[in-house]
């Protein structure tokens, strides 16, 4: 076989340097389409600059762009750690996950302590997740040793503290860990 006979490959076109235009297009596209926080913004278009270079004599001042669309109201950082908190802990993470997830957000600490969960909230993201995954009192069968060291370590990764990571764990049937996961709330009155 000769070269003629491949198919040539394709080149991908160089895509055109940003300039105060198309880097605003760009921002702006980003906050319609995603629910973001003001460094996530920046990132993406610190990213983009790298990817695509520069047009203009000044480099542009992302967080000034960033600080516009926090003013519009495009971006919330306190709106998006509360939703992302909502979500994570109704899939049963726990709340050191959670303050992971807004930290690489770029979420202040402020913001993450304001939207940290109180004891019933915690109480039911590691009954939630134990449901789920059916460990501990939700586990069909008996439970030997390896495995419940397991589904504890499961839970550890989760974000959950230990205290109620026990608690689900040394329940001995589903009722009794929903009255546990109960009690917060009546206690705390209810969360968030």
């Amino acid at each position: 076989m000769s070269e003629r006979d491949y198919p040539q490959k394709r080149h991908k076109k160089q895509p055109k340097p940003l300039d105060s235009a198309r880097l605003q297009e760009l921002a702006l596209a980003y906050v319609a389409r995603f629910s973001t926080t003001q460094a996530k913004l920046e990132a993406y278009l610190q990213r983009k600059l790298r990817e695509r270079g520069w047009d203009e004599e000044d480099w542009p001042d992302l967080s000034a762009l960033s600080s516009r669309y926090v003013e519009l109201g495009y971006i919330d950082d306190a709106l998006y750690a509360k939703s992302k908190a909502s979500s994570l802990l109704g899939r049963g993470y726990g709340s050191r996950r959670v303050n992971q997830a807004l930290y690489a957000a770029g979420v202040g600490e402020g913001i993450r302590s304001d939207v940290a969960p109180d004891e019933a909230a915690r109480r039911q993201a590691v009954l939630a997740m134990a449901r789920k995954r059916r460990f501990g009192p939700f586990f069909q069968g008996d439970l030997e040793k390896d495995r419940r060291e397991k589904q504890i370590a499961a839970l550890l990764r989760a974000g959950h503290g230990f205290d109620c990571v026990r608690a689900v764990m040394d329940a001995p049937d589903e009722n009794a860990a929903e009255e546990w996961a109960e009690e917060a709330r009546d206690e705390h009155g209810p969360g968030p």
